[in-house]
């Protein structure tokens, strides 16, 4: 049976992600930095652990219990939207520490074990900025584009040992927490010069209309990178990823 580790499963696509492969019969290590059994089917495949991407002892705690991973799915992240001079350089350490050096540490404490097996797969979900440039984002993005950028490096230097690495890139998700994980990262002295730009930029994180991601479309796209070697590096998840993925935007 093989068995899937996905981080970040409290809510939105981690949540989905772990839904899904044990749906299908996968066993799912679904992490979390407060465990709540609540939120998915009870089942003798599913087991819920505490982990902070951002503390070494948490990492190497949680994959010492997951025993023998065969894919990762590196999904913890926080948002942010802000101008750059309304965010303290604290506040953008603790992003780039959950969304680029958790992924590369929770990958970093795999990887050995993948490696011995001569399988596995290590699955990184970013986001649809990377495709586009948007205001106000140019903190979260940099931590996203990092990882992408990470991703297709260091599955050049896995590829020798039958080990992949993929890339999830969904588009905006109105349904998930984002919205207000963003906003509340949104530096308290919002210069007023930003404020026109600030309040369309939240409106459209939060608009309903239009082509948008789901997180069973993120789900699908992690499930592919797990199972078909033959995916492409880039899966955008969301009828808007895809548009933009097929437009060329980079």
């Amino acid at each position: 049976m093989n068995t899937v580790l996905v981080t970040g499963c409290s809510s939105g696509f981690g949540l989905e992600i772990a839904r899904y492969f044990l749906e299908r019969d996968w066993r799912v290590i679904a992490t979390m930095r407060t465990p709540r059994e609540d939120l998915l089917p009870a089942s003798d495949r599913l087991r819920v652990l505490a982990l902070d991407v951002t503390d070494d002892a948490s990492i190497a705690a949680a994959v010492a219990a997951a025993g023998p991973i065969d894919a990762l799915v590196n999904n913890a992240g926080v948002g942010m939207v802000s101008p750059l001079e309304a965010v303290a350089m604290d506040q953008i350490r603790e992003l780039f520490e959950t969304n680029t050096l958790g992924t590369i540490a929770m990958t970093q404490a795999v990887l050995p074990q993948m490696r011995a097996r001569g399988s596995g797969v290590v699955i990184n979900v970013t986001s649809g900025v990377t495709f586009q440039p948007l205001h106000l984002m140019s903190i979260y993005t940099a931590s996203k584009a990092a990882v992408n950028a990470f991703t297709e490096s260091l599955a050049l230097e896995l590829e020798p040992f039958g080990v992949r690495a993929r890339i999830v890139i969904p588009g905006r998700a109105p349904e998930t927490p984002f919205g207000a994980n963003a906003r509340s990262r949104m530096g308290a002295e919002l210069p007023q010069a930003y404020a026109p730009v600030a309040a369309q930029v939240m409106a459209r994180v939060s608009q309903q209309g239009g082509e948008i991601t789901r997180s069973i479309d993120v789900a699908e796209a992690a499930w592919r990178a797990a199972t078909d070697p033959a995916a492409p590096m880039r899966i955008p998840a969301g009828a808007d990823a895809v548009a933009r993925a097929n437009a060329g935007l980079r």
